[in-house]
């Protein structure tokens, strides 16, 4: 990280699914750089003890209830960070569940929840969000799609789908809002040791478990929710404001493409 300022003037952050993982460390990191933090969660109770412990480290953050799959409650609690915090100009699309079932058995319904999360709520997100980065002349989005994406992923069709269409999406809105002073950028994370991974290795999807997985990747260790933090907070700052429309892979290697 360089050592000058994150930001040259005072600004409010949202990241989603931030009561713990990835979206917590990117909370704090934010807040440790100096941004108040909405911490979004659909667990009210973990998205309050993650403001707390964001404000225990010395930041400023608020923690609400919210499921990105519905527009009218996320545009409530926007209407409340704008209240608490002021308008956000930092946007972190973190939320996101990651099912397995073999593509045969995936059902309508299955599919639709994929993709009301992870795709839908991302758009939802976004669209609510960017009229007050457009205002300001400056906004920062990051938003985290998958390697699977990339790659593809045995009993997660659904899932990569969503995740590839994220990057789809955030590559359109940082060609239509680049103009408008807003950087759009997509962070694919893979193998992060995380409570949701530790899940799935609990259930059988990940075989002899996390750190079997260590010896396939280059840098011979799991990543870190911490690791995917860096680069959010690193793609949130002025000085990456030449940075737009990217895909910027935190895997340790396991996905170059």
């Amino acid at each position: 990280m360089s050592g000058l300022p994150a930001w040259s003037e005072p600004r409010t952050a949202i990241v989603t699914g931030s009561g713990s993982g990835i979206g917590l460390a990117t909370g704090m990191r934010l807040a440790a750089e100096g941004a108040a933090v909405a911490v979004w969660d659909i667990d009210g109770d973990s998205a309050k003890a993650a403001a707390a412990q964001i404000t225990e480290a010395g930041g400023t953050a608020v923690g609400l209830a919210v499921d990105v799959a519905d527009r009218s409650r996320i545009d409530e609690a926007l209407a409340e960070v704008r209240s608490l915090l002021g308008p956000a100009t930092i946007l972190v699309n973190n939320a996101g569940i990651s099912p397995f079932k073999r593509f045969l058995d995936i059902s309508a319904e299955d599919f639709a929840r994929v993709m009301a999360v992870n795709l839908a709520g991302t758009f939802h997100c976004c669209q609510a969000v960017a009229p007050d980065m457009i205002a300001a002349g400056w906004g920062r989005i990051v938003n985290i799609s998958s390697s699977s994406a990339q790659t593809g992923n045995t009993r997660q069709a659904h899932y990569a789908a969503s995740k590839a269409g994220v990057i789809g999406l955030s590559r359109s809105l940082a060609q239509e809002l680049g103009p408008k002073g807003i950087t759009v950028n997509i962070v694919p994370p893979s193998f992060i040791d995380t409570p949701a991974l530790r899940g799935s290795a609990e259930a059988g999807f990940l075989g002899s478990g996390v750190e079997s997985h260590v010896q396939s990747t280059p840098v011979r260790r799991v990543g870190r929710p911490e690791d995917i933090a860096s680069a959010c907070v690193y793609l949130a700052r002025d000085e990456a404001g030449f940075i737009t429309g990217q895909v910027v892979g935190v895997n340790g290697g396991r996905v170059i493409v």
